[in-house]
């Protein structure tokens, strides 16, 4: 029981990180991006508690009124974001390690044809930029600045979808991002798997630097579907 009320406790403690917005004719347009990047910035899978949003705390936390606040929910509601619970309210959505699984896949084909497409269209310059992204974590082991490797980790990849110059992919891949990075960020300190990372962007930044179209689609796809297998053998606390 005592276990039960701290993770209640734990989810009830999740709130989103936000700042009051100005003054605009577009006030519902600032609300849905404010609102969308911080369920993006929240750790949802922290709990196993579905993380419930306070309409009220949401107006005062964004200085607005109820109106642009509920337009801009309603709109991350049809693009799968939230979800109401009739006489409940409304959840961030979680998914399950299924289809978790399935997104890891689903972004492995994605990133990998966004590597072969950056190895035509990147420029020299946008890819040297990758081999300094892990830069200021020096020789050190990346186990020894978790959290800063994490959050470099996800930029890698994120960088590698944008220098596909397609925005069709980055269009498609957005709505599964704030799932994956979270499982990205959960799992890296696990298993080594941060130190096996680093040998995996190395060789996906030399394939690119070589325009090995080939290798540096099939290194990307693997890379990922590392992480699909991680979570499918590993991750039960999902379901």
């Amino acid at each position: 029981m005592s276990s039960e009320l701290e993770t209640e406790a734990l989810a009830a403690s999740l709130t989103l990180s936000l700042q009051p917005i100005g003054a605009s004719a577009s006030l519902r347009n600032k609300a849905y991006a404010m609102l969308r990047q911080a369920i993006a910035d929240t750790d949802i899978y922290q709990t196993r508690e579905e993380i419930r949003l306070d309409e009220r705390v949401l107006c005062e936390s964004l200085g607005v009124s109820r109106t642009p606040v509920r337009e801009a929910m309603t709109q991350l509601e049809q693009e799968g974001f939230l979800r109401t619970v009739p006489r409940r309210g409304i959840y961030i959505v979680r998914k399950s390690k299924r289809e978790i699984v399935e997104m890891v896949q689903m972004w492995a084909a994605l990133e990998s044809m966004a590597a072969r497409l950056a190895t035509l269209h990147a420029t020299d310059e946008e890819i040297a930029r990758l081999r300094h992204m892990f830069d200021k974590l020096g020789d050190t082991a990346p186990a020894e600045h978790i959290a800063e490797y994490s959050d470099a980790n996800i930029a890698f990849h994120q960088a590698i979808v944008e220098l596909s110059k397609s925005q069709i992919i980055l269009d498609t891949i957005k709505n599964i991002f704030i799932h994956v990075r979270a499982m990205r960020r959960m799992t890296i300190s696990r298993s080594d798997r941060a130190a096996r990372s680093i040998a995996d962007h190395r060789r996906i930044i030399e394939a690119l630097e070589r325009r090995d179209t080939e290798l540096v689609e099939r290194l990307v796809r693997q890379h990922s579907l590392d992480l699909a297998a991680f979570v499918e053998a590993n991750c039960d606390f999902l379901d």
